[in-house]
């Protein structure tokens, strides 16, 4: 079948489809019934963090969980067993991420970021620490939206090693549905299902290609900023 005439077949069946619409009607004219699930069941706040663990780590991220005073030191390690030398954080990042004396005392250097900062520069840095906007369970997607603490895309795109901070229960939703009802539209997104990665034809997969080669999720639970 030839491209012309598929694509007739396809505009005529538009045509017949919309031949008894009035011309003066418009798609708002109509509202559309939008009475779908909104979640695959009902969860507590406990089994939603606990299946946003699950999935992350089916695609392999690395989760950790802390109590919100054990967050600074748990960070600290995670650098410490990367072998981080140079960290870059966003603006707004909240105080209870980082303890500059333990990061000061394994000569971890933190880099604010900045516009100066380019993509050269960020390949440079071994680390990233962020916030996130929301975490999804059903998906085990992080949403970033380059609010306080989360920064510009290219800080998690560039570096080798992402530490996202996810606070638990405030920033986890069920599903897609619900991340959507939450998200301003208008804001830069990224979702981040697992560490960056692609196959080719062979399904050989290579991770590390668009993103970060390892994705750490740190979910805290209890009291802190948010």
């Amino acid at each position: 079948m030839s491209g012309g005439t598929s694509r007739e077949r396809v505009l005529g069946r538009v045509r017949r489809a919309l031949a008894d619409v009035p011309r003066y009607e418009r798609p708002h004219d109509h509202l559309v019934p939008r009475d779908y699930r909104l979640a695959h069941g009902t969860r507590t706040p406990a089994e939603a963090a606990a299946l946003l663990a699950a999935n992350l780590t089916d695609y392999r991220a690395v989760v950790h969980r802390t109590e919100a005073a054990g967050l600074p030191a748990l960070v600290a390690r995670l650098l410490g067993r990367r072998g981080a030398r140079r960290v870059v954080v966003p603006p707004g990042l909240p105080d209870d991420c980082l303890a500059k004396e333990l990061l000061a005392a394994a000569a971890v250097e933190v880099v604010g970021d900045s516009p100066a900062l380019t993509a050269r520069a960020l390949d440079g840095v071994d680390s990233v620490v962020t916030g996130c906007a929301l975490a999804i369970a059903e998906t085990g997607t992080v949403v970033l939206d380059a609010g306080p603490g989360q920064g510009r895309r290219a800080l998690t795109l560039v570096p080798d090693h992402h530490v996202c901070v996810v606070r638990v229960p405030d920033q986890v939703v069920d599903s897609v549905p619900q991340a959507l009802a939450r998200l301003a539209p208008h804001r830069p997104l990224t979702w981040i299902s697992g560490p960056s990665a692609t196959s080719d034809i062979e399904l050989d997969r290579v991770e590390g290609v668009h993103g970060p080669r390892t994705l750490e999720v740190v979910l805290v639970e209890g009291s802190g900023p948010r």
